[in-house]
């Protein structure tokens, strides 16, 4: 069969619909880039929060009008996991319903769904094994590329659904993990984005407890990766060891994003966070000095239940404090089957709303004045895309793709996604830079 992935939410799902693309070729399928072109359609859903609920049963019911031209339509991933019978039961739309611990199933349930038409609900509880190097689809340039070293979370944060969903933390071996980066670099990636849902926790469960800090060093030494980047890193968890090893290797971004999600200390515990107000000080002063050009992103949450204004106080001087370079803001989500969902002194959405802009109103203000600090310097940016102007636009070593800032600039020679160019930065915006291509002998 010819078949077309539609992949919604995290990095973490687009490695797994990836896994599953080259699970389907191996057994005789073939991945097309539109619906148009294909005899089945997979919806690769997020059931993270309220908000990426709705957005992937919208998609669902989107991609069901394809119904009407014989296409197959199966429904995998998160929300499938949270919510395997019910969508079973009320969407009949869809021919088949896939949870994360079954995309290794997924090509002989499409034959099968071919030959006899019936529907199918593969849902198992049981998580995945992350032991082998599974297949996997790259893309036909994949000059970025997402490397999951672990699967499932420890951390049971009371607002969080994660662990309920992907199940235990569990690390690659150090073995599986190289393999593909190797792999990812023959087929020409230059930059290795490192996901988990906490990359620090990388080993515990291993042999020997090899550390994040100890696998980043094996990662450059491999030929052709120039840039390595971390994302979902706890404060709790980023070690002396870690900090050094950023600080001496050359290839890995002065970037790390860390999910501090609050810093007012009754917050914290309420959420079931390991941190303190403290703790997060000292580790961003520990960063700070030993990296001085390290850019942070993170993520905080508003009107979580019992934030009181003393506690978004806090939270505000915080930010204002430490001007973050890169930071989002999220208003809490209830959700079911998690602690926070039952707790007493639920926030009204009208409170959180006011929270979040005040936090965002405030974070563009610092992230102009960061932007404003680069203009008349000189920046290494990667090129994602060039427009039908002939502009280019691309990232710095201090952004991760479609979340962080773009340098728009005027290219002086051709260029492709994945090249490495100077930019001279000219203008600054509060979330943008622009800029002109300069040419020296460091431009690749």
């Amino acid at each position: 069969m010819k078949v077309y992935f539609d992949t919604l939410g995290c990095p973490k799902n687009i490695t797994d619909s990836e896994i599953a693309m080259g699970l389907l070729e191996q057994c005789g399928h073939s991945i097309v880039s539109s619906p148009e072109e294909a005899d089945a359609i997979v919806v690769n859903t997020c059931g993270f929060i309220e908000d990426a609920k709705k957005e992937s049963i919208s998609e669902i019911f989107s991609m069901a009008d394809y119904k009407e031209q014989g296409k197959k339509l199966i429904v995998s991933g998160c929300l499938v996991q949270r919510y395997a019978k019910e969508l079973y039961n009320e969407i009949p739309e869809a021919d088949g319903f896939l949870g994360v611990n079954d995309y290794e199933k997924l090509p002989d349930l499409l034959t099968s769904l071919e030959e006899n038409g019936q529907r199918f609900l593969a849902n198992d509880d049981a998580p995945r094994d992350l032991s082998e190097n599974r297949a996997r689809k790259f893309g036909e340039h994949p000059y970025t590329s997402y490397l999951k070293i672990a699967e499932g979370c420890n951390n049971n944060c009371t607002y969080c659904a994660i662990p309920s969903i992907r199940g235990p933390y569990r690390s690659r071996t150090e073995a599986d993990i190289l393999e593909e980066a190797r792999a990812l670099a023959k087929a020409g990636c230059k930059e290795l984005i490192l996901i988990a849902e906490d990359v620090t926790c990388y080993g515990i469960d291993l042999p020997g407890r090899p550390t994040l800090a100890a696998l980043l060093r094996q990662l450059c030494r491999i030929d052709g990766i120039q840039w390595i980047r971390l994302l979902y890193c706890y404060e709790d968890k980023i070690t002396d060891e870690l900090i050094q090893t950023i600080a001496e290797e050359d290839k890995i971004c002065n970037y790390l994003d860390i999910p501090l999600q609050h810093t007012a200390d009754p917050v914290l515990k309420a959420m079931k966070r390991r941190s303190t107000s403290r703790s997060i000080t000292e580790t961003l002063k520990k960063l700070h000095d030993a990296i001085p050009d390290i850019h942070i992103r993170t993520t905080l949450i508003v009107g979580f239940p019992g934030e009181t204004d003393d506690d978004f106080s806090v939270l505000m001087d915080f930010v204002e404090k430490e001007k973050f370079a890169r930071l989002g803001v999220f208003t809490y989500s209830r959700e079911e089957g998690t602690p926070a969902a039952d707790m007493a002194d639920q926030i009204p959405e009208s409170v959180s709303k006011e929270r979040q802009d005040a936090l965002m109103m405030e974070q563009m203000a610092i992230s102009l004045a960061h932007n404003r600090e680069l203009v008349g310097s000189t920046v290494e940016v990667m090129v994602d895309e060039i427009d039908d102007d002939g502009f280019c636009i691309g990232r710095t070593r201090y952004d991760a793709p479609e979340i962080d800032n773009s340098v728009i600039f005027t290219p002086v020679r051709p260029h492709s996604p994945g090249d490495i160019v100077n930019v001279e930065i000219l203008e600054a915006f509060d979330y943008d830079l622009e800029g002109r291509e300069v040419l020296n002998e460091f431009a690749k």
